[in-house]
């Protein structure tokens, strides 16, 4: 028993030596396996070899393509700071509005499956993002009109940096970056100090205090900067948020972040917020920083931090300020609108600890650090003026900008011109910059001369700097007009071409005879198949002249003839008279015309010769048949048989008394604007009739309320003699408002009714504008002209309203303008018109030519094809105009008598100077029509009798409307502003000579152009 007793407690030492043992085995795997997983912890931290393993492999799939047509699953960022100011925020909403100007959307990106995913997840789309982006604006062949880049400043890439910045980049903000012994390392994360900063939030829940570090790093501040909202990091899932985005951007071109690490760098100091001044806008990026903050010129900033072995050594009290300067901006870049606003000193004193850190760690020498030390930070009061650009070399680019800024519905052309567009335009750069190159020397006396544009009816001594030339070519198309030069010689942002409403003289003959041909087809249409006799009775009782001449013509001709082509031949061939000597019941009263030249007046010409010639007083008289025209027409409308009855008569007048009691309300507004409102009161005490009763009417009207003894006070300012008190009482109970009607008081003043309306009504709604006043004074208008709806004399009624029946004539006659592309909704109700009172510009002008040369048809003109919102991104979306449905304005045979009529002006007419200038490929001329238009424009002054009492000059121009052949047309023209203007005696010989000067410029893309089919 003994023995089997030791034996079990020999069995059980044994098994507590085999547990033991394995225990120590186990505890030795343990240990093994820890270290190995610890080893592989520390080493993915250290050196990130799994996530190099694994993230390129994901990234892999985060691509995009372009596709035709719409994306189905686009997605667009919509609140980081770089994706709103390059304008891939408002993606969206920019293809609405291009939509609506008839753009459709013809390309655009396709993300891949995983980056939808990453997205989806909350993500920022993964690419190659732009340091510098902005508008640019090509032509069809890629050359470029405009290419600016934002932020202008900026360093092109990783080499072009200082060693100097980069250290000291890497002190500041994040050591490890850029350790050549990690090349795999991922840049997006520094896990210490994201250890640091997770103990930090943990230990702040419970104390505050202990809330401290940060996990940025700058591949992590660049996410920051770009994409989160407002440019700050809200919480923890923002931060994970550019973490995991800034993780695959690093890996995007492999395993080895290298590379990556120094984009990530270079990206950094192009970006960095550094707030905004007035006069620059927004800082973004070092660059910039130095220029607005500092005025340091870039490139001599670089050259004064570069200090290499092949570099010259920069100048040492240059290189310690642009360092320092450099260093306060990477320092001011955690707090800008603080550090450089009201925080400047605490700046200094930071800037100066940092200079001394970094001499301590070595990363700068002690002798920069002492001179850097020695220097104070000296901010400029204000940016320094930017290079002043030539804005008649960038007409056409700034034209595009304008469209894109409406289409866009973009606030400002500063924040248009930082957005990622590409806009291709249809302007030809290169004869852009050769008409450009002609415009800009025509300030030159000698250029002047060399060119021919000095003699008779051209330029004389006076000064050629003065004139403002403007030149457009547009192009006719299959389904569009397109643009191909636009430009002038006003070295400022206004535009002559479509900015500028001018009086272009005899060019309105164009639009004159344009509307006097359509309203002979339309009397041919109705009248053509009557009976003989029908037509002959319309041909002698018709009040409207043209209906007259259509009915004989129609009535004599034979069935050849009685086609509209021979119709509209005949039409050209009537002959109108060109004497002075008659007067012309007009605009509301008589006046009278001249022609410009004297030997015109004994001439009889045809319409076509007058055409030709730019006889003014014949086409006078063409326009006044076109109203008679519309007048007969508003009549047969208005009235019975012909004969207006007194009903009709009262609408008219009635009318006539609403239109002109506006005018002289609009009148009175400007007479009285500014004054305080006794100033006011003391004025029209001043112009009404002298003596008590007129001041008591004119102070009980505007102060119906004020005291007896305000109206003495009144009196004794206005009226020397003493009024008794008796007097002034009986005066103030006699002339209350309501003891008279406004007219009879008006009278018994001495004063028109509306005036004193005018001022009562402002003294009580002093701040009322002019359609409020419009509004209130429509019984009083009515009031004011009563006595002439009760006048026994016909005559004054009559005169009246022919008056209102020709300014219903002239809003009949813009209808028709407007169809031809006039710019503007009003014209003036005068025979004048005809010879260019009404103003026009040149584009219209270049739009009716279109569409003469397109056989009277209609379509849109542009000068932008295609738009691409933020091209090479996976938010790249491509805009192509889309031309509108053409529409016929006139019949092909009154577009054909219009282009014969423009010929006959260059091959017999005032513009003769361009015959034959224009050759075709095949060696023979090209047809060129025209119309020429002087403008000399003066503000007269008459006394009695029509006698001229003053002549003020206000502008003069000379212009030149033409087509080259068909497919260009355009205009030329020539434009001096203001009194000055009375030095020249130029007329349209001007711009025709001019067009003959540009040939050589134009020859180049006409003969190009013409090889090709349309």
């Amino acid at each position: 028993m003994h023995r089997r007793l030791l034996a079990r407690i020999s069995n059980r030492t044994r098994a507590s030596e085999a547990e033991a043992h394995e225990r120590h085995r186990g505890l030795w795997r343990a240990a093994i396996f820890g270290g190995f997983f610890f080893g592989l912890g520390w080493l993915e931290i250290d050196r990130s070899w799994l996530e190099a393993q694994i993230v390129p492999w994901l990234d892999a799939g985060l691509s995009f393509q372009i596709g035709a047509g719409p994306s189905r699953s686009i997605r667009f960022p919509t609140y980081g700071p770089y994706d709103k100011r390059l304008g891939y925020a408002q993606i969206p909403l920019m293809i609405e509005r291009l939509n609506d100007r008839n753009f459709a959307l013809q390309e655009q990106a396709r993300m891949s499956p995983r980056m939808l995913h990453l997205l989806d997840l909350g993500g920022y789309a993964v690419f190659h993002e732009k340091t510098q982006a902005g508008l640019v604006v090509r032509d069809g062949s890629g050359r470029t009109l405009q290419e600016p880049a934002y932020p202008t400043r900026a360093f092109q890439n990783f080499e072009e940096i200082s060693p100097l910045l980069v250290q000291t980049l890497r002190f500041i903000e994040d050591r490890e970056v850029l350790d050549p012994g990690r090349p795999s390392r991922n840049p997006a994360v520094d896990w210490s100090r994201f250890a640091l900063a997770t103990v930090g939030q943990l230990g702040g829940a419970i104390d505050r205090d202990w809330r401290q570090g940060g996990a940025s790093t700058l591949a992590t501040q660049l996410e920051k900067f770009r994409h989160s909202p407002d440019g700050r990091t809200a919480g923890v899932t923002e931060k994970i948020r550019q973490m995991a985005t800034a993780t695959a951007r690093a890996y995007l071109a492999g395993p080895d972040t290298h590379a990556a690490q120094e984009q990530i760098l270079t990206s950094y100091l192009n970006s960095t917020p550094l707030g905004s001044r007035p006069g620059f806008g927004e800082v973004i990026g070092l660059g910039d920083g130095l220029f607005a903050w500092y005025g340091v010129d870039w490139a001599q900033a670089r050259r004064c931090l570069f200090l290499r072995a092949s570099a010259p050594i920069p100048e040492p009290r240059c290189r310690a300020l642009v360092y320092k300067q450099a260093l306060s901006l990477l320092i001011a870049q955690r707090r800008p609108s603080f550090f450089l606003g009201e925080g400047r000193e605490q700046l200094e004193g930071r800037t100066n600890a940092y200079l001394r850190a970094l001499a301590t760690a070595g990363v700068i020498d002690q002798q920069l650090r002492d001179q850097a030390l020695g220097l104070k930070l000296e901010f400029v009061p204000r940016p320094p003026a930017l290079p002043q650009v030539s804005f008649v070399e960038h007409k056409a680019a700034d034209a595009i900008r304008r469209e894109l800024l409406v289409a866009l519905d973009v606030p400002s052309l500063y924040t248009l011109d930082r957005l990622d567009i590409q806009a291709e335009a249809t302007i030809d750069a290169a004869t852009q910059r050769r008409v450009a190159t002609v415009l800009e020397q025509l300030k030159n006396p000698r250029a002047v001369r060399a060119l021919g544009l000095v003699g008779e009816h051209l330029l004389g001594d006076a000064d050629p700097a003065r004139v403002a030339w403007s030149f457009v070519l547009c192009e006719r198309g299959p389904d569009r007009n397109r643009v191909r030069v636009r430009v002038d010689n006003l070295d400022q942002p206004f535009d002559v071409n479509s900015g500028a409403k001018l009086m272009l003289g005899s060019t309105a003959k164009l639009r004159t005879l344009a509307t006097y041909l359509g309203v002979i087809e339309q009397l041919h249409r109705e009248l053509d198949g009557m009976p003989r006799p029908a037509l002959r009775q319309i041909a002698s009782k018709a009040d409207d002249p043209l209906r007259r001449w259509v009915a004989a013509y129609l009535a004599d001709a034979g069935q050849t003839d009685s086609r509209l082509g021979p119709t509209l031949d005949a039409a050209m061939r009537r002959r109108y008279s060109a004497s002075p000597d008659e007067t012309f019941f007009t605009g509301g009263g008589i006046h009278i015309f001249h022609n410009f030249e004297s030997s015109e007046d004994s001439q009889n010409p045809t319409i076509e010769e007058a055409f030709a010639n730019s006889v003014n007083l014949a086409f006078v008289r063409v326009l006044r048949d076109v109203i008679q025209h519309y007048e007969s027409q508003l009549r047969e409308a208005d009235a019975d048989a012909g004969q207006m009855d007194d009903r009709t008569r009262a609408q008219y007048l009635r009318r006539f008394a609403d239109r002109e009691g506006r005018v002289y309300l609009h009148r009175f507004d400007e007479e009285y604007l500014g004054l305080s409102p006794d100033s006011v009161l003391d004025q029209l005490a001043q112009q009404a009739r002298q003596g008590p009763r007129s001041l008591a009417i004119v102070f009980r009207s505007v102060r119906p309320y004020a005291s007896k003894e305000a109206m003495r006070r009144f009196f004794a300012r206005h009226w020397a003699s003493v009024v008794s008190t008796s007097e002034l009482e009986a005066l103030y109970t006699r002339y209350a408002p309501d003891k008279l009607s406004l007219s009879d008081r008006a009278f018994l003043a001495g004063v028109h009714p509306l005036e004193l309306w005018l001022v009562a009504f402002r003294e009580e709604h002093p701040n009322a504008v002019a359609p409020e006043e419009i509004a209130a004074s429509a019984q009083e208008r009515q009031q004011a002209y009563s006595w002439l709806l009760r006048s026994k004399d016909r005559r004054l009624q009559d005169t009246r309203i022919k008056t209102v029946l020709e300014q219903d004539a002239f809003d009949k006659l813009l209808i028709d303008w407007m169809r031809q592309g006039y710019s503007f909704n009003h014209l003036v109700p005068s025979l004048a018109t005809a010879i260019g009172t009404s103003g026009d510009r040149a584009d219209a002008l270049a739009s009716l030519m279109g569409i003469i040369l397109n056989d009277g048809v209609w379509q849109p003109t542009t000068d932008l094809e295609r738009v691409t919102l933020a091209p090479a991104t996976p938010y790249a979306t491509q805009m192509a105009y889309r031309a509108a449905l053409p529409q016929r304005v006139f019949s092909p045979d009154v577009a054909a008598q219009l282009k014969r009529a423009l010929k006959s002006v260059v091959d017999k007419g005032t513009g003769i100077v361009v015959h034959d200038v224009f050759v075709a490929p095949n060696g023979k001329p090209m047809p060129i029509g025209g119309k020429t238009g002087t403008g000399d424009n003066r503000f007269d002054t008459y006394a009695g009798g029509h006698q001229l009492v003053e002549s003020r000059a206000v502008n003069r121009t000379a212009t030149f409307v033409f087509f080259l052949g068909d497919r260009y047309y355009g205009t030329v023209t020539a434009y001096v502003a203001g009194s000055q203007s009375d030095q020249y005696r130029f007329s349209s010989a001007l711009a025709v000579s001019m067009l003959r000067a540009l040939a050589p410029q134009l020859r180049p893309l006409i003969a190009a152009r013409n090889s090709q089919p349309q």
